[in-house]
């Protein structure tokens, strides 16, 4: 396959990553295995805990217990995405060989970039976005290093800056880390607090671990994709918020991990230590 990042974007996410949003060029436009019917096939040989669909007519804030079904299968939402008013991940691509194949090749192009910043390059994992015109994916965090490369259509995403508490509660990222939802509650007064980055075909968008954001499509169905990985500081980071779980329902106010080159250790080998015995947070 032929270099998707050039050196422009390869100079310029050296010079960014791991912790400053930046928008990038891509070359990885009209590939087979992401054609609407190639995704709806693989979408149907998926594992069920794979696939995730719902309505896209939602609000920038959405309940995580609220019933958001669209009533279609998988496979149907995706090759009626024109007209089905629907949002659809497929999750963990690198289940499938080709598209491991795939994912493998496009973070070999960044693998000795990222090393030199985060160590090993740990856990890369693909998912693929297809929403309908207008689909809204609500106010959430992630916990990988992370690049979205729009292949279709057009999107704004809404970046909020990351590890700050007033965006994303510390309780939040606590009870992610310990088995609970992603999405974030959402006022509006955090909305000047964001950056919006446009996406086009050809855009591609790097999200630091944990910032907050949301995301509006554009007037035509969309097709992105997020190429993403883990780092030892990402799971530590993870981790460190996990023991501050325990910690504050022991009646402590933690203090929240450190952002990057925070190494996080001490709390981190702690909740690994917790973990052994059957503490969960």
């Amino acid at each position: 396959m032929t270099t998707i990042f050039n050196k422009d974007a390869r100079d310029l996410f050296a010079a960014n990553y791991p912790e400053t949003p930046h928008k990038l060029m891509h070359g990885l436009r009209d590939h087979p295995l992401l054609t609407l019917e190639a995704l709806a096939k693989l979408s149907e040989r998926l594992p069920f805990a794979s696939v995730e669909y719902n309505k896209g007519d939602l609000p920038t804030g959405v309940d995580p217990d609220s019933d958001i079904a669209n009533g279609l299968s998988i496979g149907d939402t995706i090759r009626n995405v024109d007209t089905c008013r629907s949002w659809a991940v497929l999750k963990n691509i690198e289940q499938d060989a080709e598209y491991q194949a795939l994912l493998l090749s496009l973070l070999g192009e960044l693998k000795p970039l990222i090393e030199t910043k985060t160590g090993a390059m740990l856990r890369p994992q693909g998912y693929v976005f297809v929403s309908s015109p207008d689909a809204v994916t609500p106010y959430h965090f992630d916990p990988e290093h992370n690049i979205l490369l729009q292949l279709r259509g057009s999107k704004v995403m809404t970046q909020f800056p990351a590890g700050d508490p007033f965006f994303a509660p510390d309780e939040t990222h606590e009870g992610y880390h310990t088995g609970g939802p992603r999405n974030l509650v959402w006022r509006e007064e955090l909305a000047s607090g964001g950056s919006e980055w446009p996406l086009a075909p050809g855009d591609a968008l790097f999200v630091p671990v944990m910032a907050p954001h949301h995301v509006k499509n554009g007037p035509e169905p969309s097709i992105s994709l997020s190429i993403t990985w883990r780092s030892d500081w990402s799971f530590a980071e993870a981790d460190a918020r996990a023991l501050n779980s325990v910690l504050r329902k022991a009646g402590l106010r933690p203090k929240a991990p450190g952002r990057f080159p925070a190494r996080n250790a001490v709390k981190a080998t702690a909740w690994r230590a917790l973990r052994k015995f059957g503490i969960n947070g």
